[in-house]
């Protein structure tokens, strides 16, 4: 995973997009899938970065310190990021991985044609609004989620 500042034109808005690669950013930017959170316009492109300048071996983190979620945060924020990740890897143990069938899914739950349970997937921005539309409780992750098959 590859985290990169994104910028949406012209109003300017900053935030972060997490991606598989460069190449993947690249491919669902030109199929529209980038938008702005903020605004929902789809004109952004990466903003300026710093550089990641790892820190020596010798600080690298403990298993008692966790990696920090995001770099540069204020301590009390960073503590707020590790507990969200926790929370979400916890949550991501009792819920089923149902990839690209995420929205069907949830309208099978959402109308009794299939036994509720937590799952977890992809949708599209469109199949989200879609199915907040309908009724159906859904809600995005926090953090990038890697399938199953993918996973190391």
């Amino acid at each position: 995973m590859i985290v990169f500042d994104l910028i949406c034109q012209p109003a300017g808005h900053r935030f972060e997009g997490w991606f598989a690669s460069s190449e993947a950013f690249t491919a669902q930017q030109q199929r529209g899938l980038v938008d702005c959170p903020h605004c929902g316009t789809t004109a952004v492109s990466k903003a300026p970065m710093a550089p990641a300048v790892p820190k020596k071996g010798n600080q690298l983190p403990t298993p008692a310190q966790p990696a920090p979620v995001a770099a540069g945060l204020p301590p009390e924020a960073q503590a707020v990021m590790d507990k969200l990740a926790k929370l979400q890897a916890e949550a991501l143990q009792q819920s089923r991985w149902v990839g690209e069938d995420f929205a069907e899914q949830s309208r099978a739950i959402h109308y009794g044609e299939r036994e509720a349970e937590p799952i977890h997937g992809k949708a599209t921005l469109e199949e989200a609004k879609e199915l907040l539309e309908e009724g159906v409780a859904i809600m995005p992750l926090p953090f990038p989620v890697v399938p199953p098959d993918q996973a190391n």
